[in-house]
C-alpha cells in the first residue's frame, strides 16, 4: 500500500493564518514594551515580565507534547507492540519536530537567563542573581548558568537526534529486504537509548531547571513525573487529533476502531494518572508538615490563580473520566476528538499555573497575548507536522509487526 497526503489548502491556511496571529500578537508585545508610559514603574516590570514568561510557557510546553512522540515510538518499539504500526507515521512527523520547538526554547530560555535583568535581577529565574539568598546559594551547584546551558543544549540536541532517528530507521526499514528484522531489532536498541536518556531529562532534570526553578525557594520530589504526565498525556492527545483528522480525509485505511479505542484508553488511563501525581504532591507537603512549602498552592489554589486551579481538575481529570469511561465513548470520532483538544487545552492551562504565579504573582493575565502566541504555536506545529507527513507513504511497509497491527483488537 502507498498512502501519501497532500495537505489540504484549507489546513495549510489554518496553520499559517495561526502562525500570523502568533507572529502578529508577538510584534504588538513588542511595539507595547517599547512604547509603554514609563510613570507605572511596577507595572512596566510586569508587563517585561509577562512577555518572557508567556513564550517559556509555550515554548515548554510544545516541546514536551512533541517529545512525548518520541517516547511512545520507543516504548512502542521495546514492548514489541504491533498496535502503534497502523498509525505510526503520525508519531514519527510529530517527533521529527521536536528539534523546531527545542531550538525556539531553548532561544527563549538562553535570552531569560542571560540577558533578561530588571534593576540587578531576574524576574523569572532568581538563582541567576542570589544576591546573598542563602537557599538560592544553597542550590547553586546545581542552579547555575553553565549546568542550565549544558542540561539544556544536551537535553534538546539528543531529542531532537532520537526523534530524527526513528523516522529515519522507519523508512529504512521500507527498504530493506523482505522478512529482514535487523533494522527492526536495531530500532530496539536505538530505544533502550533513549529511554534512559529519557529519564535523565524529561523525568528528571530537566522540568527542574526549566519551570521548577521559577519558584527556585520551593520543590517537590514529584514535580518531575507530574510534568511527565501532563506531556505525555497532551502527546497522546496530539497523535489522537492527527489520526482522526487522516481518517476522515481518507487516509490511514489500516486504521480501525480498535486503534482509536487504544488511544482513547491511552487518554483515560493518563488523566487518572495525572490526578494521582496531582493529588500526591499536594498530599505529601500536607501530611508531612512542611508549611514552608504550603505557599507555592496558596498562591494557585486561594489567590488569584484559583479559577484555573480548579478548571484544570475539572478539565483534565472530571471531564475525561466521565466521558471516556465507557468502551463506546473511546471509539466515538467526536467524542475523542472533543476530550483530546480539552485534555491539550487544560494540560496548556496546567503549565500556565506551573509557569506564571512564580515572576507575576497577583499581575497575571490571560488574555490576548497568551492566546495569540498559543495560536502560533499551535499554528507552527500544525505546519510542521503536515509537512512532514507529506514526505513519504502513511503506511509503515514492510514492518515485521505490520499483520499484527491489522489483525488488532483493543
Amino acid at each position: 500500500m502507498n498512502e501519501r497526503f497532500e495537505i489540504p489548502a484549507k489546513l495549510r491556511t489554518t496553520s499559517i493564518v495561526l502562525m500570523l496571529i502568533g507572529i502578529a500578537t508577538l510584534l504588538i508585545g513588542v511595539k507595547t514594551l517599547l512604547f509603554t508610559d514609563g510613570s507605572n514603574h511596577e507595572m512596566i516590570h510586569a508587563d517585561k515580565t509577562r512577555f518572557w514568561i508567556v513564550l517559556l510557557h509555550n515554548s515548554v510546553f510544545f516541546t514536551l507534547i512533541t517529545l512525548a512522540s518520541v517516547f511512545v515510538q520507543a516504548a512502542a518499539s521495546l514492548a514489541q507492540g504491533g498496535w502503534i504500526v497502523a498509525y505510526k507515521r503520525v508519531p514519527e512527523a510529530i517527533g521529527a519536530n521536536v528539534w523546531v520547538f527545542g531550538l525556539i526554547t531553548a532561544v527563549i530560555l538562553f535570552t531569560i537567563a542571560f540577558y533578561f535583568n530588571i534593576d540587578g535581577h531576574n524576574p523569572i529565574y532568581h538563582w541567576v542573581h542570589p544576591d546573598g539568598d542563602k537557599t538560592l546559594e544553597g542550590k547553586s551547584a546545581f542552579l547555575n548558568k553553565p549546568m542550565f546551558v549544558g542540561f539544556t543544549v544536551g537535553a534538546i540536541a539528543l531529542w531532537s537526534f532520537f526523534g530524527r532517528k526513528f523516522r529515519a530507521l522507519s523508512l529504512a526499514q521500507e527498504n530493506a529486504a523482505t522478512n529482514s528484522t535487523k533494522i527492526y531489532w536495531n530500532t530496539v536498541k536505538w530505544s533502550a537509548g533513549f529511554l534512559i536518556v529519557y529519564a535523565l531529562t524529561q523525568m528528571s532534570t530537566i522540568p527542574w531547571m526549566w519551570i521548577m526553578s521559577i519558584d527556585a525557594h520551593w520543590y517537590s520530589t514529584m514535580f518531575s513525573w507530574y510534568t511527565f504526565a501532563s506531556a505525555f498525556v497532551s502527546g497522546m492527545s496530539l497523535i489522537l487529533l492527527w489520526v482522526v483528522y487522516l481518517k476522515n480525509k481518507g487516509k490511514l485505511e489500516l486504521v480501525t476502531s480498535e486503534h482509536v479505542h487504544d488511544l482513547g484508553k491511552f487518554m483515560f488511563a493518563f488523566s487518572i494518572f495525572w490526578t494521582y501525581v496531582w493529588f500526591d504532591q499536594y498530599m505529601l507537603i500536607w501530611y508531612s508538615n512542611i508549611p514552608e512549602e504550603t505557599v507555592y498552592f496558596k498562591m494557585r489554589q486561594q489567590g488569584p490563580y484559583s479559577i484555573i486551579w480548579y478548571a484544570t481538575f475539572i478539565i483534565n481529570f472530571l471531564m475525561p473520566i466521565l466521558i471516556l469511561m465507557s468502551r463506546p465513548s473511546k471509539r466515538n470520532y467526536f467524542t475523542v476528538t472533543f476530550i483530546a483538544m480539552m485534555i491539550i487545552f487544560g494540560h496548556w492551562l496546567d503549565f500556565f499555573i506551573m509557569t506564571m504565579p512564580g515572576p507575576l504573582g497577583i499581575h497575571w493575565h490571560l488574555n490576548w497575548y497568551e492566546l495569540g502566541i498559543f495560536a502560533g504555536f499551535i499554528g507552527l506545529l500544525i505546519y510542521t507536522v503536515a509537512n512532514t507527513l507529506t514526505k513519504t507513504s502513511l503506511v509503515v511497509n514492510n514492518h515485521p509487526l505490520l499483520k499484527e497491527a491489522l489483525l488488532h483488537q483493543s
